[in-house]
């Protein structure tokens, strides 16, 4: 599994696949103001870029896969602390 929850951040490491969706979801509806931490993100599938979008996280680190962080992250992290 690549979601860990610690207090009021949420860490994603890793490939994050389908799987990691659901889990995501319930992390972020337990915990509303937690942060998401991308810095280990290392790839996602398109449920969980999904349940950023719709949940809106504060998102903190960058992540080392050059595509999410020019195409993805920008466009989860506009309009956010």
């Amino acid at each position: 599994m690549s979601v860990h929850v610690a207090d009021d951040v949420i860490r994603l490491e890793g490939a994050c696949p389908v799987e990691d969706a659901e889990t995501l979801l319930i992390a972020l509806q337990e915990g509303p103001d937690r942060s998401v931490d991308v810095a280990a993100l290392a790839s996602a599938h398109l449920a969980v870029i999904q349940v950023l979008l719709a949940t809106r996280p504060k998102l903190v680190g960058s992540s080392g896969n050059a595509f999410l962080e020019s195409f993805v992250l920008p466009g989860l992290r506009k309009g956010t602390g």
